[in-house]
Order: C-alpha cells, then structure tokens, then sequence
C-alpha cells in the first residue's frame, strides 16, 4: 500500500523542523553546544519564540534529533564501504570512512562522541545508533583468529552474548552467526576493540589534539588498525 500523501500543512511542519535544525548545526559548528539557544534559532530564521516551540518543545529535544541524526550519517557512511575484499584490507577502509566522516563535520562528531552535554539525555535508541555504526567492524573481525592474549575478552564477550539478547541479535544480524558460536564472540570482541582504538585517534584529531605533534592521525590510524588486525591474525 501506497504511503498517505503528506498534507501541505504536514510538509511545512517538516521543512520547519529541517531549517531549524540547519541552523543548529551551523551554531553547533560554530560554537558549540552553548551556542544552540532555540531563541536565537528562531529569530535567525524569522519564527517568534512560541512558534518554534511547537516543533521542538526544548533544547535538548532538538539535541536529541541532532544525536540521532549524527548518528545515522555516521552509520551510513561506515555500511557504504566495501567490504569485499575481507580481512584488514576492510577494516582499513572501515576506519578510513570513520575518520573521513568525523573530520568533514568534526562538530557532529564531538556531540555524539565527545564530552557529554551537561544535563543532556541521550535519547533511548542512541545504543541502537550507536551499533548500527559498529555493525560493519562485526563482520570484518566474524573471520579474525585472536591471539592467546585476547582470550580474556573473548570470554567477556562470549558472557555478554548469553546474557543480553539485544546484543546476540545484533552480531547475528551482521555476522550470520549463531550468539554460541565461537566466531560470534570473536566478532564482537573485534568490533568493540576497534571503537576505543579508532575513536582515540579520531576523537583527539577532531578536537585539534594533534595540533603542534609529529606525528600524523593519518598515519597512526592505519597504524592503529594493523596492530588490531594482527591480534586477531586478519588476512
């Protein structure tokens, strides 16, 4: 069945909530979080300040939206790579469209990733949105054969597995894998190392740590990942 025809009303309402949202992004960009103040956002685009209160009814309501919508980006970006090749030729690339995506628009990626908002709530499916950006790494590490040293993770892992059912649903959706088997541990133990060890580069270089430094993220990032991918012996 075809999808109801948007009224003229219901598609001004949407074209309203997506400037207003534009112009956060720009003061997010800007100034940071601080600079989103939903009165300036509404004289900047000519709504008086109740007006604007009837598509977001707080500060952190549009947050909220900016989150998820940083978040699906992200996750769109990682699930376009190509992941053909397999093995750490895949997960080079993974970590390449990471960083490429934070760096183009670092100010989305310091509020997702970045020092939480004081007082901000993330909305309940940032963990979903979250996966959805690592669900890529999962079936990259499914064929990984980790060193004895790993084994203390992978035992974390395999527990997590058993007991969180959101979690078994989620490797299997990406891996193929049964939650018990044995690959399945693997996979997420690979894809939850590959987080911190691509955020720590990304993250600093996003917020212009590496100012001043000898060394360079584009560098140390691949770095970062071949170390990964020998502990878990990726072709």
């Amino acid at each position: 069945m075809a999808d109801r025809a948007r009224t003229p009303r219901e598609r001004y309402r949407e074209q309203t909530r997506g400037e207003i949202k534009r112009s956060a992004v720009r003061r997010l960009a800007e100034g940071g979080v601080e600079n989103v103040a939903l009165l300036r956002i509404a004289k900047e685009i000519g709504l008086s300040g109740p007006a604007l209160y009837r598509y977001f009814g707080s500060r952190d309501e549009l947050l909220a939206e900016l989150v998820t919508d940083a978040y699906q980006a992200l996750a769109d970006a990682v699930r376009a790579v190509d992941l053909g090749g397999g093995g750490r030729a895949s997960l080079q690339a993974l970590a390449a469209a990471y960083r490429a995506w934070a760096l183009a628009q670092p100010h989305l990626y310091l509020l997702i990733q970045g020092t939480p908002v004081p007082g901000f709530e993330a909305p309940a499916e940032t963990v979903e949105r979250a996966r959805a950006v690592l669900g890529p790494f999962l079936t990259v590490f499914a064929e990984g054969r980790p060193t004895p040293a790993l084994e203390p993770l992978v035992a974390e892992s395999a527990a997590w597995l058993r007991e969180d059912a959101a979690v078994a649903a989620w490797v299997e959706r990406w891996t193929e894998l049964a939650a018990d088997a044995p690959g399945a541990a693997v996979a997420l133990t690979g894809a939850v190392t590959a987080w911190p060890q691509a955020h720590g580069v990304v993250g600093l270089e996003a917020a212009g740590q590496f100012t001043g430094m000898g060394q360079r993220p584009a560098t140390l990032l691949p770095l970062q990942m071949n170390l990964l991918a020998d502990a878990f012996r990726l072709p």
